[in-house]
């Protein structure tokens, strides 16, 4: 819809248009919405049956609403989506510093311009956009930023008095009538500072230091706030709490499928790494789950919780690993690799808060620690159970991957990081009943996804201590399981 060419009072009245509150657009619009079917958030997976009736219902009743949750879970994308149930324009007096509407003027700008040039008033338009405002709050925010205060330069310059209230600079409440505002973090706003929030809140008006003013503001609030929070750094007072109408409960991604929908929708990939670059399934959801066993790991702070962005840094990570090799092999396209699932560690390590006997361990050994645990879960679901050959008196020719265990034995297999796909794969095929075992499980996949799976099996035997795994510099090795842990401890006495 284009700007309304409407532009002074008369015609306004002539249009027929009638002003509306902000809390009865988003529920006239949302209820257009509804009954046309459309999502209320465009992006927003995992909430369906959960939040987003929350916050529909919460719009229905005209309540202000406080989004509170752990980190990542996109109550700040939400509250941002909320502009699209605002009107896309709406009429202002031209000038006006607290978006007056032209039929109900608030500010002594507005309505003196009115009383003076009645239908001759200029109207302009305001783009819904502009109608949002977000505040991050941080204890050094101060009564003034957000209501306001005199103002003593203005006061010089237009040689008035400090009673006048011509002197006021409003703060970025005032200047959100008509609007949304939103402020972040609202338990680390000072409680001398929340307790201001209380007129607005439950009259609709705010003042401002001494002066004999009242401002009905129209105004649709949204907070959002870490539960973490009320204990770290501060707390949403009592009697604000009680103002807020709606606590809405936020959440994870209950479903490994909801995750990956949307990682890959947040991840950031340039297009020519998209066609360079072939990610599988088995690969995202190995990503999906190492963010679920850190939100249910010792080592990790829940109540600090594990954010989206985890995934979707480990996927770009991912993605970046596979194209680097690429590039060096001179290669026109890849397919990722287990190989490559390990280079996510530096974009796990500043997504944890570890507690004290993680912070003994290591940010990176938790992090490693996270990715085989995903890898031995997810190869628990996908194959047969590996525990159960190391077992003493177990039948080894019921046993699946004796062939595989057979061989290493003897033998080893390195599969060197910066090998092409062809020398890859051809590694894996040398490693005797691997790739037939695959095929066996899981027949509908390709050739290419066969080799990622043959590695995925070494990995998942590793995580089982079926056979040894040891890292090499620019290469990783699996054997004998007990030549790997001698190796280690002989090259652990060598450093010593």
């Amino acid at each position: 819809m284009s700007r309304p060419s409407i532009s002074t009072l008369g015609a306004l009245k002539q249009s027929g248009y009638q002003p509306r509150s902000v809390k009865e657009e988003l529920r006239d619009n949302l209820i257009l919405r509804m009954r046309s079917g459309k999502p209320l958030f465009e992006g927003i997976h995992g909430y369906e049956d959960t939040v987003l009736p929350a916050m529909e219902r919460a719009i229905l009743a005209g309540h202000s609403i406080n989004l509170l949750g752990l980190r990542g879970q996109a109550k700040t994308r939400m509250a941002r989506s909320l502009v699209g149930l605002l009107d896309e324009w709406v009429p202002v007096v031209a000038g006006s510093e607290l978006n007056d509407d032209p039929l109900a003027p608030l500010s002594r700008h507005a309505r003196e311009l009115v009383h003076r040039m009645g239908d001759d008033t200029p109207v302009e338009w305001m783009h819904r956009d502009q109608r949002y405002t977000e505040k991050l709050a941080t204890p050094d925010v101060t009564v003034a930023d957000l209501i306001g205060d005199s103002d003593p330069i203005k006061a010089a310059n237009l040689k008035l008095d400090q009673s006048d209230e011509r002197v006021i600079h409003f703060g970025l409440l005032p200047r959100s009538h008509r609007g949304i505002f939103v402020i972040n973090e609202l338990p680390d706003l000072q409680p001398r500072i929340q307790v201001a929030l209380f007129n607005i809140l439950q009259e609709g008006d705010v003042q401002v230091r001494g002066f004999k003013l009242r401002l009905p503001l129209d105004i649709q609030f949204v907070f959002t706030a870490n539960p973490e929070d009320y204990t770290n750094r501060g707390a949403i007072i009592t009697p604000l709490k009680d103002r807020i109408q709606a606590q809405i409960l936020t959440h994870y991604p209950p479903t490994i499928e909801q995750g990956m929908r949307i990682t890959e929708q947040e991840a950031r990939i340039p297009q020519a790494q998209r066609e360079r670059v072939r990610v599988p399934d088995l690969l995202r959801v190995l990503i999906e789950r190492v963010a679920m066993e850190a939100r249910d790991s010792d080592l990790v702070d829940r109540k600090s919780g594990v954010s989206a962005r985890l995934t979707i840094s480990a996927l770009e990570t991912l993605r970046a690993s596979a194209e680097h090799r690429a590039l060096r092999a001179g290669a026109a396209s890849t397919v990722a690799r287990m190989g490559d699932l390990w280079s996510i560690v530096p974009a796990i390590t500043g997504k944890i808060e570890l507690v004290y006997e993680g912070e003994q361990e290591g940010p990176e050994k938790v992090a490693e620690h996270l990715v085989g645990l995903a890898v031995r879960n997810v190869f628990a679901e996908l194959f047969p159970d590996a525990a159960k050959g190391r077992k003493r008196k177990a039948d080894t020719s019921k046993d699946a991957y004796a062939p595989v265990i057979d061989h290493f034995m003897e033998g080893h297999c390195d599969l060197l990081v910066d090998n092409d796909d062809r020398a890859h794969a051809m590694a894996l095929k040398n490693v005797p009943g691997l790739l037939q075992l695959v095929a066996e499980r899981h027949p509908y996949l390709d050739k290419e996804e066969q080799v990622l799976w043959a590695e995925f099996v070494l990995h998942g035997l590793a995580e089982h201590s079926r056979i040894g795994r040891s890292r090499l510099v620019g290469a990783v090795r699996f054997g004998d399981l007990m030549r790997s842990v001698l190796g280690g401890v002989l090259d652990s006495d060598e450093e010593a």
